[in-house]
């Protein structure tokens, strides 16, 4: 059995697309979409009608709960998309499940108890995004009786094995390889270095679970547009060069 795993498109359908005709390539059909889909500065109706006319399964993240939330309570990356969808958007979001089971695979937006909590990597004293210890993982993985658990959120692709089970696997952000947060001094930045559309490839047989993260360059030329409209410039730099340090050399 084959399957594969976005999560955090972002409203990035451009990339959803890339990933897509990818997987269509390689023949695989089955998908699970991790959540947050929609927020942001790109095209969320575009991407809410690839997700809705495919039937791909979807969980609610975060930020998908978020523009669900009344309109003088919006943040940014909703009030971006808000303005953009339709009443068949907002009743689709409505409907998405927290999590999504499949005997012994669960997938989940980010740990199982919050939406909202990074899991296999946090942000650090470094004001970086750095991997979490086995004890900070352990801690948040509880006792899960499922042999494989899918979760997203922090946008970084990464998969560990727990001595005992389970794996885990986050498969990165399909449409946001990095982000900006200037609220912070100094800023928070993550970058993953590439502006690649990330997934995941999950083959099971057996007892055996085969973990393939993948990636698919794209053109992001719209995408980036769109975000510039409407005054996101970090969000473009984001899916152009997956960078927001400078080189050395500057």
């Amino acid at each position: 059995m084959q399957f594969a795993v976005i999560s955090d498109i972002h409203g990035n359908s451009a990339a959803l697309a890339a990933v897509l005709a990818a997987l269509d390539r390689a023949g695989v059909a089955d998908i699970i979409n991790l959540g947050d889909s929609l927020s942001g500065p790109f095209d969320p109706a575009g991407t809410a009608d690839v997700l809705i006319n495919r039937n791909i399964p979807s969980i609610r993240g975060n930020h998908d709960r978020m523009l669900l939330d009344p309109e003088d309570k919006l943040g940014l990356w909703e009030q971006w998309s808000v303005p953009e969808l339709r009443p068949d958007h907002f009743d689709w979001l409505k409907a998405l499940p927290d999590s999504i089971r499949r005997g012994d695979v669960l997938a989940i937006h980010a740990t199982p108890d919050n939406d909202a909590e990074n899991w296999l990597d946090h942000r650090g004293k470094q004001m970086r995004i750095v991997s979490r210890d086995r004890a900070g993982i352990e801690e948040r993985a509880g006792e899960l009786d499922a042999a494989l658990v899918l979760t997203g959120h922090t946008h970084t692709p990464r998969m560990v094995r727990l001595p005992g089970g389970p794996v885990i696997v986050n498969p990165g952000a399909l449409g946001c390889p990095g982000y900006l947060d200037d609220r912070t001094d100094p800023p928070f930045i993550h970058e993953t270095g590439a502006p690649d559309a990330r997934y995941a490839l999950i083959t099971l047989e057996d007892s055996r679970i085969d973990v393939a993260l993948c990636s698919t360059p794209y053109d992001p030329t719209d995408m980036a547009a769109r975000a510039r409209a409407k005054g996101a410039d970090t969000w473009a730099q984001a899916i152009e060069t997956g960078w927001f340090t400078p080189p050395a050399s500057e």
